[in-house]
C-alpha cells in the first residue's frame, strides 16, 4: 500500500464490459470499466450493515472504493461469442428472501416458454479475451467510519495477500471469473502498461451513487460517464466527486 491506495493485479480468459448504448447484443468496452474495477475490490472486501426502514431492509456501507488508475497490461483482443440465453429475470432481493424463508413458493425461469418472458433466445457478444491490468483504487470512508479507515486497509491487505474473497470476482459477467495478486509495488512485476494511446469518449463510470449513506436494493440505477483517454496504457480515473464525472441531473 502506497499512499492509502491499494494495487491489484488482475486477470482472465474472457471480459465483456458492455457498452449502455447496446440493446440487446452485448458489446465490450476495449478495456475494463472503472465500475467493473470497483466491482473486483468490492469481491474481496466490502463491509457495511443491514438496517430497517419501515417496512424495507436498506443497507449502510461503511465505505466505497475510489478505483483512481487503470494500467492495461495486455493488448485488447475482441472475440465473437454467440449463446443461448434465458429471456427471464430472476426477481429482486425482497422476493428472493421470501422464497428462501418459505414464505412463498418458488417460480422456476421456464427454459422453452413460448412467450416473451420465457423461452430461449441466441445473443452475440463481442467480448476480449486474454485480459490483464493493474488496478489502483483506495477507500473511502462514509460520515462516522473516518476513524476506522486504518482497520479497512489493514483487513483488506490481509485478505488479498492471501487470496481472500467474499465471492469470486468476475470482469463484467459472471461466467468470466477474474484472478487476482495483491501488488506491493509495481515495480517488482514483469509486466508493464503497453503503448497504448486512445480516445474512448464518454465511457460508463458507475451504476450507482457513490456518495450515498444509504442504499435501497429497489432503487433505479444512477449512471455517471466520463470522457476517457488512455495514455501510455494508462487510464487516470477522476474522483466520483469530480466535475469531470458527468451524473444525472447535473
Amino acid at each position: 500500500m502506497s499512499n492509502g491506495t491499494h494495487t491489484l493485479e488482475v486477470w482472465g480468459d474472457f471480459a465483456c464490459f458492455t457498452r449502455p448504448e447496446m440493446k440487446v447484443e452485448r458489446f465490450s468496452y476495449p478495456i475494463i470499466t472503472p465500475s467493473a474495477a470497483r466491482g473486483i475490490f468490492d469481491a474481496i472486501y466490502w463491509d457495511g450493515r443491514r438496517e430497517k426502514q419501515g417496512t424495507e431492509t436498506v443497507m449502510r456501507p461503511y465505505f466505497h472504493w475510489q478505483v483512481t488508475r487503470i494500467e492495461v497490461l495486455e493488448l485488447p483482443r475482441f472475440i465473437a461469442l454467440r449463446r443461448n440465453e434465458v429471456k427471464g429475470r430472476v426477481p429482486g432481493s425482497v422476493t428472493l428472501n421470501k422464497w428462501m424463508s418459505g414464505k412463498e413458493h418458488p417460480e422456476p425461469l421456464w427454459a422453452d416458454g413460448n412467450d416473451e418472458n420465457t423461452g430461449r433466445t441466441q445473443r452475440q457478444t463481442m467480448a476480449l479475451k486474454n485480459v490483464r491490468y493493474r488496478l489502483s483504487a483506495k477507500i473511502v470512508p462514509k460520515s462516522g467510519f473516518v476513524n476506522d479507515y486504518g482497520k479497512f486497509c489493514s483487513q483488506f491487505e490481509r485478505r488479498a495477500k492471501q487470496g481472500k474473497c467474499f465471492q469470486q470476482p468476475y470482469f463484467g459477467c459472471r461466467e468470466f471469473p477474474a484472478f487476482f495478486e495483491y501488488i506491493e509495488s509495481s515495480d517488482a512485476k514483469v509486466y508493464s502498461s503497453i503503448a497504448m494511446d486512445q480516445h474512448f469518449g464518454l465511457m460508463l463510470y458507475d451504476v450507482f451513487d457513490l456518495r450515498k449513506e444509504v442504499v435501497n436494493a429497489n432503487e433505479k440505477p444512477f449512471i455517471t460517464l466520463f470522457d476517457a483517454h488512455i495514455r501510455n496504457g494508462i487510464l487516470e480515473v477522476p474522483s466520483f466527486d469530480s466535475v469531470a464525472v458527468k451524473k444525472s441531473g447535473g
